[in-house]
């Protein structure tokens, strides 16, 4: 089972034991993959230039779109409205084009995720390390 959530001003360490106290009572111990951005998942869809660029329908754009660097995207204080902006500002759309495709934000997401390069900057962050590491701690579970 893999349960998200973003450890926001709580910290990774209070999510972690707030999701396996949560996981405990309902007998899903083993079997936990806690999933705890530092910030939001959106932050780590903020590392790929070429693939919100691809979301927003224009590959070939080239805009500055003001990506933070790989150091600071944890620190973000609301990387859901900085992804959105990041999209809107690659789509380079105005009018009804612009409003089309703010209401495709949930899509574009899904999109980023599925295109996330595990081994490209994401691997970087103290976030996604920490997934890694609760994903060998379920497995180890699991395996005994």
């Amino acid at each position: 089972m893999v349960v998200h959530r973003d450890a926001d001003n709580a910290g990774i360490e209070a999510r972690r034991k707030e999701v396996r106290e949560a996981i405990e009572r309902v007998g899903f111990v083993n079997a936990c993959v806690p999933v705890i951005p530092i910030r939001m998942t959106e932050a780590w869809l903020l590392l790929d230039e070429g693939a919100i660029r691809h979301v927003a329908g224009n590959p070939r754009g080239r805009i500055d779109l003001g990506l933070p660097k790989v150091h600071e995207v944890e620190s973000l204080a609301d990387p859901k409205a900085y992804l959105r902006q990041c999209i809107l500002k690659a789509a380079q759309v105005t009018g009804r084009r612009r409003e089309s495709v703010a209401k495709r934000f949930p899509q574009h997401r899904r999109q980023l995720l599925d295109r996330l390069d595990c081994d490209g900057e994401v691997a970087r962050l103290s976030g996604w390390l920490s997934l890694l590491d609760s994903i060998d701690e379920a497995v180890a579970g699991l395996c005994g």
